[in-house]
């Protein structure tokens, strides 16, 4: 598994696909209205809005992502950093920043490799 990580709108996906020489159609795309587990594509886009979906259902985050990680051993993970800027004020936005964060440290921990895109510039951090 490898996590790519990084600001909105930086060109994490766009380094990915250059990268591993993927298109489009290799790609699962999270979405914060669907709850079910992403799979079946090389890159998972998106994991913090596949996280914010899990919170607004009430689901187990911690359980989730462990099934995930079991289940897409070799995929290339791609999640908005959103660990910057002001808590929110509001109980479920905070619940679901902590699920992010939580979520992307044991992606990161069962990744062999670890790579943040600040500026469209890939730095490789394991």
């Amino acid at each position: 598994m490898i996590l790519i990580f990084g600001g909105a709108y930086q060109g994490k996906l766009d380094y990915a696909l250059e990268r591993f020489g993927l298109a489009a159609g290799d790609v699962a795309m999270c979405s914060e209205d669907s709850a079910e587990m992403p799979k079946g594509k090389k890159i998972v886009y998106g994991l913090e809005k596949w996280m914010q979906a899990l919170v607004r259902e009430g689901a187990d985050t911690d359980v989730a992502v462990c099934r995930f990680i079991e289940e897409n051993e070799s995929a290339v993970v791609i999640c908005d950093d959103i660990s910057c800027g002001v808590v929110p004020a509001d109980p479920t936005l905070r619940k679901w920043r902590e699920a992010v964060g939580r979520a992307a440290a044991k992606v990161a921990g069962a990744s062999g490799e670890v790579v943040r895109v600040y500026y469209g510039i890939p730095s490789r951090i394991r």
